[in-house]
């Protein structure tokens, strides 16, 4: 959203909201641009020789974000928390079911944004990460979302202070917090899986 101010964003998702179709046109080329951004930083964890494509991710979050039209858009940090979890609901989607495909052993007709590579550690190590933010979300709503805008969406404290009607202060603290439980949850995951 780099080449509109986020006022300007913001705005635009409000129209958007309030079915105004000429908001969502100018708006899409920002939202795009935004969301393979998220993609982008997503993929850089991967190996160096995968062949997971930033574009369907980007393309399969884009689908479901235009399904969320009935969504009352606060503004772009609000934009930018939706679609964190879009994203994560992808990954994970798509994680689990190379799982539960893996146990099956059988070869699977699968969509195209299925068949996108993902190394098996990375699957293990999402899907663990997505058990642990659930059961954190069940215990601390707040510190599961500081860690779904920070982690998955990209915004800094400001902006995720600004989605969440916090201070800076109390998100750093939730991240330093967050991090440290959901690093123990994970790390319980692994040593049960042995």
């Amino acid at each position: 959203m780099s080449t509109a101010s986020p006022q300007d964003v913001t705005q635009l998702l409000l129209a958007w909201s309030q079915g105004d179709q000429t908001a969502l046109d100018k708006l899409t080329p920002l939202v795009y641009k935004e969301l393979y951004r998220l993609a982008r930083r997503y993929m850089r964890g991967e190996r160096p020789d995968h062949t997971l494509q930033t574009t369907a991710l980007v393309n399969e979050a884009y689908l479901r974000l235009v399904d969320c039209s009935r969504v009352r858009w606060k503004n772009r940090a609000h934009f930018l928390a939706i679609s964190a979890q879009a994203m994560r609901r992808v990954l994970v989607d798509m994680a689990r079911s190379r799982h539960y495909q893996k146990r099956e052993g059988e070869l699977q007709k699968v969509s195209m944004d299925e068949a996108l590579e993902v190394s098996h550690q990375h699957s293990a190590d999402l899907v663990a990460l997505d058990d642990a933010l659930t059961a954190l979300a069940a215990l601390d709503r707040r510190k599961c979302q500081v860690v779904e805008l920070r982690f998955f969406g990209g915004l800094s404290a400001e902006e995720t202070a600004q989605a969440l009607n916090v201070s800076p202060d109390t998100v750093l603290r939730d991240w330093k917090l967050a991090k440290v439980w959901l690093l123990r949850e994970m790390k319980k995951a692994v040593i049960g899986d042995k």
